[in-house]
């Protein structure tokens, strides 16, 4: 049977960051951790066309410079100078510019697999164990921690564990976390487009009776797609040609990038808010998306789980308690409590009002649009949030 301090269940790129922030303490204090992980990643990045992509926001820039890897992932970390918000066929629009805001960027778009290379090239093998590929299977409490059953039935005891495996988590299902889900009757659909036109850092959040769509720049002059649409309509967008495809983006989207030239694979994801009821208890935390799934299209999740990773790093450093002190993780779960809440709330709020073709509303919201471009104090709080600054300072 062997022992570790802390376990990370899961080791994408809220698990990796998390064992990033506590590497130096873990050198420091003898910390032994493992990063469990069902798929392992690969020693060299492979760019592809078709690589999925997360927008960083500026807040999270911030984070991964006090981890010292924002170095790395700007190498490949397309910036978001503007952001277009618009309502198809109504006046409203509104525009966010880094430059009014006084940052070099509102955000930044990146590959996936590109902060998944940065972030693993960063951790030390000898202070941050790997165990991959490996499955987690099954969590027992026991009186100083929790048992891990691996996939390959061997066990790992652990002070604290993290559960951080995903929207989808079976683990926290085997443990009775209940869940909180709203489904939005939605599906996002998912590409990298290409323009004609230079996307210049612009980013487009375009609202439309059917549902709200963002493009967001990418490197080599790509856009990255969220294309959210009643599911049915979309399971039916997933299987149209490549030409009809286009076709209809370029219809709801409009000329703003001038013609849409090519489009790589379409992926496809039913859109539920999911809240963990409980996210901390004894020796254990629940982490990223296994604690909230948010709608994509605010741009608000990861960065989100990025802030939580952070303040779970911080209150873990300064502690002098054992690792799994519920009073501790209480502490975390208290600290984040408002930037939760304010950001669920905003993205689920802002998805609910944009996808509804009430002519009220629509009216309604338009006058909203065009007075958050009139109004610099509203548009400040907007840009904020946008940002992932709306409960700090810059």
């Amino acid at each position: 049977m062997s022992r570790v301090n802390l376990a990370i269940i899961g080791g994408g790129l809220v698990g990796a960051s998390l064992a990033l922030a506590l590497q130096d303490t873990a050198r420091q204090r003898g910390w032994r951790i493992a990063l469990i992980e069902p798929f392992a990643p690969g020693s060299e990045y492979q760019p592809s066309y078709d690589a999925r992509s997360t927008a960083l926001s500026y807040g999270s820039r911030l984070i991964y410079e006090r981890l010292g890897l924002w170095q790395c992932i700007a190498q490949r970390a397309e910036p978001i100078q503007q952001i277009h918000v618009s309502d198809r066929g109504r006046f409203g629009a509104a525009r966010l510019q880094a430059i009014e805001e006084g940052v070099p960027a509102l955000g930044y778009v990146v590959e996936n697999a590109w902060i998944g290379h940065c972030l693993w090239q960063a951790l030390d093998a000898e202070v941050i164990e790997w165990r991959c590929p490996a499955e987690v299977v099954g969590m027992q409490r026991v009186d100083d921690g929790y048992r891990l059953t691996l996939n390959d039935e061997t066990c790992l005891d652990c002070d604290l564990a993290i559960l951080a495996d995903g929207g989808r988590s079976a683990l926290r299902e085997q443990l009775g976390i209940v869940v909180s889900s709203k489904p939005y009757g939605q599906s996002a659909l998912i590409a990298n487009v290409s323009p004609l036109e230079a996307h210049r850092g612009q980013a487009f959040e375009r609202f439309t009776d059917d549902g709200p769509m963002a493009m967001l720049p990418l490197s080599d002059n790509r856009c990255a797609l969220v294309w959210t649409r009643a599911s049915a309509d979309a399971e039916r967008l997933l299987r149209v040609s490549e030409a009809n495809f286009l076709a209809e983006l370029q219809q709801a989207f409009g000329y703003r990038l001038g013609a849409l030239r090519q489009v790589g694979a379409r992926h496809l994801y039913p859109l539920s808010l999911v809240e963990a009821q409980e996210q901390v208890r004894a020796h254990l935390v629940v982490l990223g998306n296994a604690a909230h799934s948010l709608h994509p299209i605010a741009g608000q999740g990861y960065n989100l789980s990025l802030r939580d990773t952070l303040a779970l790093a911080e209150v873990l450093i300064g502690s002098d308690a054992p690792l799994g002190d519920f009073t501790t993780l209480q502490r975390y779960q208290q600290r984040q409590q408002r930037d939760q809440n304010m950001t669920v709330g905003f993205s689920d709020q802002v998805t609910r009002l944009f996808s509804n073709a009430q002519p009220l509303l629509a009216t309604g919201r338009n006058l909203g649009l065009l007075g958050l471009d009139l109004l610099p104090p509203a548009k400040r709080w907007f840009a904020r949030q946008a940002m992932g600054m709306g409960t700090r300072s810059l």
